[in-house]
């Protein structure tokens, strides 16, 4: 079963969001800087 199923039908969440394994399973970004060498000429 998922760890976050079940239950009854009103219980919800209380836990972190995580995936049928039970490892966690929030995708975070990664730090990058930002990108503006790419940027030329900006918008007018």
């Amino acid at each position: 079963d998922h760890p976050l199923g079940g239950g009854e039908g009103k219980s919800s969440g209380g836990r972190h969001p995580c995936s049928p394994w039970g490892k966690g399973e929030v995708k975070t970004r990664k730090q990058r800087k930002a990108s503006d060498r790419y940027i030329v000429k900006r918008r007018k």
